[in-house]
């Protein structure tokens, strides 16, 4: 099982428990150092507190863990998404509907592979976007199994 996977599991139940929602773990090295990355939200957003009670009840956790999960030295992060938010889960891009969104493609689509504006339609093979072309408004639909990731955005 992965350290992703793992925390998920730990993770999970201290959730429910304060009726907050899991977004996004990462576990990444960055330079010399290993980060374990939860994001976490709720309804109205997430304070720093209620972030702090998530990290000391994760690390206890872990810590708690034979075998360790993660064996190497890591930081432990506890955090909100922020105002990008990663669009991950269906409920994720159904909230973000009507939204300005960021999405990336793997491939190239009418010769872009990055669009930015308003979700205007959703369904479970496609989504479309509104954005602007210089100074044309234009819509495009993009099949969902080409998005390489998608995010909120903040418009400029």
């Amino acid at each position: 099982m992965s350290v992703v996977e793992t925390v998920t599991k730990l993770v999970t139940p201290i959730l429910d428990d304060h009726h907050f929602e899991l977004v996004d773990i990462e576990f990444v090295k960055e330079g010399k150092s290993w980060y374990l990355r939860v994001f976490i939200d709720k309804e109205g957003g997430i304070s720093i507190e209620e972030c702090a009670l998530v990290s000391d009840q994760l690390s206890e956790k872990l810590d708690n863990c034979d075998p360790d999960p993660i064996p190497q030295a890591y930081y432990l992060e506890v955090s909100s998404p922020g105002a990008e938010r990663p669009l991950k889960k269906e409920k994720d891009y159904e909230r973000a509907l009507n939204s300005y969104i960021n999405v990336s493609l793997y491939q190239q689509l009418d010769g872009k592979k990055v669009y930015e504006g308003t979700m205007t339609a959703l369904s479970k093979d496609e989504l479309t976007l509104e954005y602007m072309d210089k100074t044309r408004k234009k819509t495009i639909t993009i099949p969902r199994k080409q998005i390489a990731k998608a995010r909120l955005a903040i418009k400029f």
